[in-house]
C-alpha cells in the first residue's frame, strides 16, 4: 500500500477514535466559606441535567461527565447554592475545584435576596464593591493573552496595561490611574512581589508574566475596599488562588508555542500529600535573531505547590515561584536606525527571583487560623555602555542590587452568629543592597576645550536592613435579613528605618464599606478608606555623596479612596456594575533632581528610584467604570467594560498635571463562542486613549546623545503632549481532540489581527549615513562629541504588527 494511503488511513482512524464519546473527571471539595469546614452530603450537579454526585465525609466529590464545557452547581440544605461556569472537561486531565458555600439566613427574605447574588456576582461581605474575579478557563482561553495572567487582567474594568514606552507589549498593570508599583500580589496568602519577567525594579511591570495558569483556580482583583489584612496597597490587591494537585493519579500537560515550551506535572505523593510542579523555557532569542532584532531575551520560570493534610483540621502547604531572566544583545545583519537605537539605549538585564514559603491552615471552633512563613529575593543587574563598548570608561549605567524579604504572617478568622471577625499581624526582616553607577550627563567641551556641560553622575554602594511590622482588625455583619451588609477595618504599619517609621498612629488606616440590596436584582454599595505604602527600596537605600542615607526622611505614601456604585443582576448568569471613584494621594516621593513625581515612572525597562527624593508630591485619580458580564450560557460568554479615568500628580512645584497613566478612556470587549465538535472561538478588543508623554529638550539631547544613547526629556514640559490612541483586536481559535487517556488542544492566537498602530514614546537619535556605518553630518566631517554637526532625527515608534502564535497543548 502506498505511504500516502497509509497516512490518510491513520489520520481518518485517529480522528474517528478521537471523536467517539469520551468522558472526563471533575474532582474537588465543598466547604463552608466562613469556617472552612467540610460540608458532608453536598450535591454537585451539572446544571440543567440529572448528572451529579454527593460529597463524602471529607467534603470531597468525584464526578465523571462527558467532555466539553459544563456549568457545575453545588447545593446543600442551609447554604446558598453556588455555580461555577465554563468548566472545561477533557479526557486528559481531571479538573480540581473548590466550592465555598455561605450559610443562608433562616428567614425567607434573604433566600430571595441572595438568589442571584451568589452566581455572577463577585462581591463579598468584606469587599462589597470594586472587586472582579477571573476563573482559570477565562485566563487560559483569553484571546491575545498567551496564557499570561498579567496580560489577561487588562480585560477587567479600571485596568490599563499599555505602557507608552513600548506600545501594548508590557504588563504595566495600571489600576484606576495609579502607578504600577501601587499593587500587591498574593498567592494562597503569601505575598509575591515579582510576577513578570524582566521586571522594572521598583515598579513591577514587565513584558511577560511568570505565573503558570495551570496552577490557578481563580484570580480576584480588589481595586478599593481592601481587606485590612493586606498591607502596602494603594491601587489594588490581587489574590491568586491555586488549586490542589491530583490526589489519585499522575497527570500533566505540555505546551509548545511560537515562543516557549512549558510542562506541568502533578499527582499524589501519599494518601495525605499531593503536588504540582512546572517549568517553562522561552526561545524568543532564536525568534528575534531570525527576524534580525538585536535583542536576545531569554528566560526560565519554575513553580511548585505541595499540599499535605496533617489531620482533618490542619493542612500544610508549601509553594514556590521563581524565574531566571537574561536580556542580552546580538549583532544584527542590517544596521537600521531602529536597531542602532536599541543597541545604544537599552541596558542588558540579568535577573533572577524567587518566592518560597509554607502556610498552615488550622480549623478552630467557628473559624480558622492562617500562619504563613515566606522568603522572597530579587537580584537585578543592569549594564549599559556607549556603543556596546564594555569598558568602564564607556559605562552609562551599572547596577547590581538585591531585595530580600523574610515574612511571618498570622491571621485569625472567626464567624459567630453572623458576625465575621478577623485580626492578625505581620513581621518582616528586609535587606536591600545596591552597587549603583549611572551617568546622568556627560562632560562636554567645545573645540577650544571650554567646558560647556559638567559631568553629572550618581554613584553609591549601599546595604540596609530593617524590620517592618503591621497589625490589622476587620469586622463584618449583615443586617435587615442581610439586605444591609457592613464591613469595617483598621490597620497600622511600621518600620525601623525611616525617621518616623515607628509611629503607629502615622499609618493608622481605617476603612468602611457597605452594601444594600434593594431587591433580588439591584444593590447599592459604597466605601471609604485610607491606605498606606512604604517608599520603594531603591528610594530608601539611596546614599548621597557623603555616604549617608539621604531619604530616611521620606514618609509613607497615603491614598484616600471614595467609591459609590450599583450592581444589577437580571439573572444568575448576568452582571452589570457601575461605579464612580475618587482617590487622592499625599506624601508621594518626588525627584529632587528633576522635580518629577515618581508616580510618573515605571513604564520602561531597568529601575526607578536610586536618587534623592522628597515626600512632597500630591495626586488624584477619579472617574467611573461600567461592566457587563455574561457567564457561559447557551455556549456563549461575553464581557464588556468601559472606564473613564483622570490621573494627575504634582512635582516639586505643587502643580497637578496629567500623569503618565492618564489615558482617559479604556475599553475592553471579550466574546467567546463554544462551537460544535470541540471548536472554540474568542475575540477581544482593547482601546486606550493616548498616553501623555514628555517631549525632548532638543539642545540637551543633541549635546548628550552620543554619550547617553538617548534623548534628554524636557521636564519643564512634563507630559505636555499625547500619543495617539491604542487599539487592538485579538482572535483565538481552539480545537480539542479527546482520546482515551489524553487530549490534544491545537490553538491559534492572533494578536493585532487587523493591523493597527501601537503608539509608543518617540525616540531621539541622529540620522544615519547612507551606508549605515555611522551618523550623517551637516559638514561631511566625523560627528562631533557635542553633536553640533549631527542631524537630529525623531524615530517613529508606532509600528503595529500582527503576531500569530500557533501552538498545542497535550494533556495526559
Amino acid at each position: 500500500m502506498p505511504y500516502s494511503k497509509i497516512l490518510i488511513f491513520l489520520v481518518i482512524s485517529t480522528s474517528l477514535l478521537a471523536q467517539s464519546p469520551r468522558t472526563g473527571v471533575v474532582t474537588g471539595k465543598v466547604i463552608d466559606k466562613n469556617t472552612q469546614e467540610a460540608l458532608v452530603g453536598a450535591g454537585v450537579q451539572i446544571e440543567n441535567t440529572q448528572v451529579g454526585t454527593t460529597t463524602d465525609v471529607e467534603g470531597r466529590f468525584k464526578l465523571t461527565v462527558p467532555v466539553g464545557s459544563v456549568n457545575l452547581k453545588a447545593t446543600i440544605v442551609g447554604y446558598i447554592a453556588l455555580t461555577k461556569y465554563n468548566i472545561v472537561v477533557t479526557s486528559g486531565n481531571a479538573q480540581t475545584l473548590t466550592f465555598e458555600l455561605e450559610e443562608e439566613n433562616k428567614t425567607l427574605g434573604e433566600v430571595v435576596v441572595k438568589s442571584n447574588r451568589v452566581t455572577a456576582a463577585a462581591t463579598t461581605l468584606e469587599t462589597p464593591n470594586s472587586i472582579q474575579r477571573l476563573t482559570t478557563e477565562e485566563i487560559r482561553s483569553n484571546p491575545g493573552g498567551n496564557f499570561d495572567i498579567s496580560r489577561v487582567i487588562q480585560s477587567l474594568p479600571g485596568v490599563g496595561g499599555t505602557s507608552g514606552s513600548v506600545g501594548g507589549f508590557r504588563n504595566d498593570i495600571i489600576i484606576r490611574g495609579g502607578a504600577p508599583n501601587e499593587n500587591v500580589y498574593y498567592i494562597d496568602g503569601i505575598e509575591i512581589p515579582v510576577i513578570n519577567h524582566f521586571t522594572t525594579q521598583g515598579a513591577a511591570g514587565g513584558p511577560t508574566g511568570i505565573l503558570n495558569v495551570s496552577f490557578i483556580e481563580d484570580v480576584t482583583l480588589s481595586s478599593s475596599s481592601f481587606d485590612a489584612r493586606y498591607d502596602n496597597a494603594l491601587a489594588s490587591v490581587f489574590q491568586f488562588k491555586q488549586r490542589e494537585g491530583n490526589r489519585e493519579r499522575f497527570q500533566g500537560n505540555v505546551r509548545l508555542s511560537a515562543s516557549e515550551l512549558a510542562g506541568t506535572f502533578e499527582g499524589p505523593l501519599s494518601k495525605k500529600t499531593n503536588y504540582m510542579l512546572s517549568a517553562r523555557r522561552s526561545y524568543l532569542q532564536l525568534l528575534f535573531e531570525a527576524i534580525d532584532l538585536p535583542i536576545r531575551p531569554n528566560y526560565w520560570d519554575f513553580q511548585y505547590k505541595v499540599t499535605h493534610r496533617i489531620n482533618p483540621k490542619t493542612t500544610l502547604t508549601a509553594i514556590g515561584v521563581g524565574a531566571i531572566d537574561e536580556f542580552a544583545f546580538g549583532v544584527p545583519r542590517q544596521s537600521t536606525p531602529e536597531n542602532t537605537y536599541i543597541l545604544r539605549s537599552v541596558p542588558s538585564i540579568q535577573q533572577w527571583n524567587y518566592t518560597t514559603g509554607f502556610a498552615i491552615k488550622r480549623l478552630i471552633e467557628n473559624g480558622y487560623v492562617n500562619i504563613a512563613l515566606s522568603r522572597n529575593m530579587f537580584e537585578n543587574r543592569l549594564d549599559r555602555f556607549e556603543n556596546q563598548e564594555k569598558i568602564e570608561a564607556k559605562r552609562i549605567l551599572g547596577s547590581e542590587s538585591q531585595e530580600i524579604e523574610n515574612k511571618l504572617r498570622v491571621d485569625v478568622n472567626k464567624f459567630i452568629n453572623g458576625w465575621k471577625f478577623a485580626w492578625g499581624g505581620v513581621a518582616q526582616y528586609v535587606k536591600y543592597n545596591n552597587d549603583f553607577n549611572a551617568r546622568i550627563r556627560s562632560e562636554i567641551r567645545n573645540a577650544q576645550g571650554v567646558l560647556i556641560q559638567p559631568e553629572l553622575r550618581t554613584r553609591f554602594n549601599t546595604a540596609v536592613d530593617f524590620f517592618r511590622l503591621g497589625a490589622f482588625g476587620q469586622i463584618s455583619k449583615g443586617f435587615l435579613d442581610n439586605k444591609l451588609n457592613l464591613s469595617a477595618g483598621v490597620r497600622t504599619d511600621m518600620n525601623t528605618f525611616t525617621n518616623d517609621g515607628m509611629n503607629p498612629l502615622r499609618t493608622l488606616s481605617p476603612r468602611v464599606a457597605l452594601s444594600y440590596s434593594l431587591d433580588e436584582k439591584w444593590s447599592l454599595n459604597a466605601s471609604v478608606g485610607r491606605y498606606f505604602k512604604l517608599p520603594i527600596y531603591t528610594v530608601l537605600g539611596y546614599k548621597n555623596e557623603a555616604g549617608q542615607f539621604a531619604n530616611k526622611d521620606n514618609k509613607y505614601i497615603n491614598s484616600n479612596h471614595f467609591v459609590l456604585g450599583t450592581e444589577f443582576l437580571p439573572k444568575s448568569t448576568m452582571r452589570f456594575t457601575l461605579e464612580g471613584f475618587y482617590k487622592n494621594y499625599n506624601d508621594y516621593p518626588v525627584s529632587v533632581r528633576d522635580g518629577v513625581s515618581l508616580a510618573n515612572q515605571g513604564g520602561d525597562f531597568g529601575a526607578i528610584g536610586n536618587e534623592r527624593t522628597s515626600s512632597v508630591g500630591q495626586g488624584r485619580a477619579f472617574g467611573f467604570e461600567f461592566l457587563f458580564q455574561q457567564k457561559l450560557t447557551k455556549k456563549t460568554f461575553a464581557v464588556f467594560s468601559y472606564t473613564f479615568v483622570r490621573s494627575e500628580f504634582s512635582g516639586l512645584n505643587g502643580t497637578l498635571i496629567p500623569s503618565a497613566w492618564d489615558n482617559r478612556h479604556l475599553v475592553s470587549a471579550l466574546w467567546g463562542q463554544k462551537l460544535g465538535r470541540n471548536w472554540e472561538l474568542g475575540i477581544r478588543y482593547r482601546f486606550a486613549g493616548g498616553a501623555p508623554f514628555t517631549p525632548f529638550d532638543l539642545d540637551a539631547s543633541r549635546r548628550n546623545y552620543l554619550t547617553l544613547g538617548t534623548g534628554v526629556l524636557d521636564f519643564n514640559r512634563l507630559n505636555a503632549e499625547r500619543l495617539g490612541a491604542f487599539n487592538q483586536l485579538d482572535i483565538r481559535i481552539d480545537k480539542k481532540w479527546n482520546y482515551r487517556r489524553w487530549t490534544l488542544d491545537l490553538f491559534l492566537d492572533l494578536i493585532n489581527a487587523v493591523p493597527t498602530e501601537s503608539p509608543a514614546f518617540p525616540r531621539y537619535t541622529f540620522q544615519q549615513s547612507a551606508d549605515g556605518a555611522g551618523f550623517a553630518t551637516t559638514d561631511g566631517q566625523a560627528v562631533r562629541l557635542d553633536g553640533s554637526n549631527a542631524i537630529p532625527f525623531i524615530l517613529p515608534n508606532d509600528r503595529g504588527t500582527p503576531i500569530p502564535t500557533l501552538g498545542f497543548i497535550v494533556e495526559f
